[in-house]
């Protein structure tokens, strides 16, 4: 079998690291301590803030709870 290429929504993306921005900065959060929060590295924090990497639902789940909020947030309009 051949390897399978997956895609990811880069609008999607976007505008879930510009929501976790807005909540991080709302908790008055610096990237590490969110980051330390969720229990993942700092750098992997900016990439989903940037839009750049996509992410999963588990790590997700973490930065809500980091952020003491409902995982539907994170997705919701500003």
């Amino acid at each position: 079998m051949g390897k399978k290429i997956y895609k990811y929504d880069k609008v999607l993306c976007k505008h879930f690291g510009k929501r976790i921005y807005a909540l991080r900065t709302n908790c008055n959060f610096t990237q590490e301590e969110l980051a330390f929060r969720a229990n993942i590295s700092p750098i992997y924090m900016s990439a989903i803030e940037r839009g750049i990497t996509d992410t999963t639902i588990s790590t997700a789940k973490r930065i809500a709870k980091a952020l003491n909020v409902n995982i539907a947030q994170l997705f919701e309009n500003d």
